[in-house]
């Protein structure tokens, strides 16, 4: 049974550092330059876990902010701005504290890849800009994770967005796309000011500014740029962010401590697994395991999709021992396609499952239906054994509709039979009814509805967005 379980779920550990042999050779912890074979893989040294241990991994040194600070390659721009920001962080403390301390998960992973690819480690301190290290950081313009990428730019960096998962809250994914397109954006502006600020506001618009200011005979940096209020505090935020943690006694800082070692291990998968096996073998708090796994959309982890697990340094181990002496099924979901628009009950009385699972497991709201060509995630059966293929985990989609109104019911008159009287089974609204009043009524709850959406504004996000403009 061990055997079979461990032909089951074949284990590969992806590191973020070379192992014992690579880094007793080299005495540093930098990778070899990215290359990606894979869309969906991460970049970083594979090792087997089955016949490795991550304990035999050494960092040269302890301290990571050192070596982020002997990265710093941007200059200070010293403008009232920048001061400005400096003070607002140095009268936070505890807010700056916090952000630091959740970015203790991350930051040796992305300093890793920034080092690898020689780009100022400032880039690394970005997300405290963007999200504050908020892995389900989403602004009101829908940009989501870490680096805060919208929808369409994440698509266009092919992170996925589908049913199961939303790559744009991964952190290997999302941090891969957004140093990609911070490099592209260098590389065509010669300038990581530019470049930042063009990742904030989009390429077209500052390759307007400058068309605007060669045209009026005027300089085309940075400062001489006339742009919106947010991206021009966008580099002066980051630049703060740079000074605290080059001299944080100066500011009244205290930095948490963080190691110069990997926080966390990347473990691939052969068969599907459920959410809450993966937290039970690791034996890691359920928080914990989604702060470093926030792209998961559904209880289960899915083999097909060249998914990863993250897990805490120690807890792999655990979870690799724990694993061998686990003799249950690994997924209790799976995932069948719709093949025509029906309601929720239809469905679940057509598959034979529990309506209220239907709909929670799969976020439909009561009377809504489900059109054809959605996939939906279900109870996994005998006759429904295998992992969900590769084909639904790379596409799978979620459509909903809502009913069709009720066609009305007219009344026979008992002499003639003819219809007499019709009347809708939907009851009548209150007031005048007449089509001009009907379309004032909905221009005006679209009105009140669009100025709902434009200020809410979700409680984890603490920046407008990044990557987020086309």
């Amino acid at each position: 049974m061990e055997r079979q379980i461990l032909m089951r779920l074949h284990i590969t550990a992806i590191f973020i550092v070379v192992f014992l042999s690579g880094c007793a050779s080299t005495g540093d912890w930098s990778s070899d330059t990215p290359t990606k074979t894979n869309p969906n893989s991460s970049k970083a040294t594979r090792v087997d876990l089955k016949s490795q241990s991550v304990s035999k991994v050494y960092a040269p040194s302890d301290n990571l902010w050192i070596r982020i600070r002997d990265g710093f390659q941007m200059q200070p721009m010293n403008t009232p701005i920048e001061i400005e920001q400096v003070r607002w962080l140095s009268a936070r403390p505890e807010y700056v504290n916090r952000s630091m301390t959740r970015s203790s998960r991350y930051l040796f992973y992305i300093v890793q890849e920034v080092n690898a690819r020689n780009m100022p480690t400032e880039i690394a301190l970005l997300p405290f800009v963007e999200s504050a290290f908020v892995t389900h950081a989403k602004s009101s313009a829908k940009a989501m994770g870490l680096w805060q990428f919208m929808p369409a730019t994440g698509k266009d960096f092919r992170l996925t967005q589908n049913v199961f998962r939303d790559e744009r809250r991964d952190v290997l994914q999302s941090t891969d796309a957004a140093l990609d397109y911070l490099q592209r954006l260098y590389n065509q502006f010669g300038s990581w000011e530019l470049a930042l600020a063009a990742y904030n506001w989009g390429a077209g618009n500052i390759s307007k500014a400058q068309k605007r200011n060669l045209a009026a005979g005027l300089p085309t940096d940075y400062l001489s740029l006339k742009m919106p209020k947010e991206t021009r505090q966008y580099v002066p935020k980051l630049m703060a962010y740079r000074q605290i943690v080059l001299d944080p006694q100066a500011y009244g800082i205290v930095l948490p401590e963080l190691e110069n070692h990997p926080y966390f291990v990347a473990l691939d998968i052969d068969n599907d697994i459920d959410v809450a096996v993966v937290i039970k073998l690791a034996e890691i708090p359920e928080e914990e395991f989604h702060n470093l796994n926030p792209s998961f959309n559904k209880p289960v982890i899915l083999s097909n999709a060249n998914q990863q697990i993250l897990l805490p340094f120690a807890h792999a181990e655990i979870f690799q021992a724990n694993l061998k002496g686990y003799n249950k099924p690994l997924s209790t979901w799976t995932a069948v396609k719709i093949v025509k628009t029906e309601s929720v009950d239809q469905v679940g009385k057509t598959l034979g499952v529990d309506v209220d699972t239907l709909r929670s497991v799969n976020g439909i709201p009561k009377g809504m239906r489900i059109k054809a060509g959605s996939t939906i995630l279900i109870p996994k059966t005998s006759s429904r054994a295998g992992d969900v293929s590769t084909a639904m985990a790379e596409n799978a989609s979620l459509s909903l509709v809502k009913p069709a109104p009720s066609a009305p019911k007219c009344d026979k008159s008992a002499k003639t039979g003819q219809n007499a009287k019709c009347v809708s089974s939907k009851p009548a609204a209150k007031g005048n009814s007449s089509p001009k009043n009907t379309t004032s009524q909905h221009k005006s709850a679209s009105t009140g509805l669009a100025k709902s959406a434009k200020n809410t504004v979700s409680a984890s996000s603490s920046s407008k967005g990044g990557a987020n403009s086309q």
